[in-house]
């Protein structure tokens, strides 16, 4: 596997903010999933559990467009053909 470390700074914060919105995307479909394996045979998640699921998914966005923004700042592109290679 590839390393980040021969990356310009602006590819390395592109490629954290890759990790951050998979990890972000994780956390709430693992939540979702849980939630709803919770009512399977009926009933309705709580308040408390839609709004944490609404506060994930609103991470996730976030992660999303730190992402978008962070890869339109990596302009060379054999820098952004290796930084695709490292998220693969």
């Amino acid at each position: 596997m590839q390393s980040a470390n021969g990356l310009s700074e602006e590819a390395k914060i592109a490629y954290q903010a890759f990790l951050d919105m998979s990890n972000s995307k994780t956390a709430h479909f693992n939540r979702l999933k849980s939630i709803q394996t919770k009512y399977e045979s009926g009933g309705a998640p709580s308040i408390t559990e839609s709004l944490e699921l609404e506060k994930l998914l609103a991470n996730h966005d976030k992660n999303v467009l730190a992402f978008k923004t962070a890869m339109a700042a990596v302009t060379d592109c054999d820098e952004k053909k290796s930084l695709v290679e490292l998220m693969s």
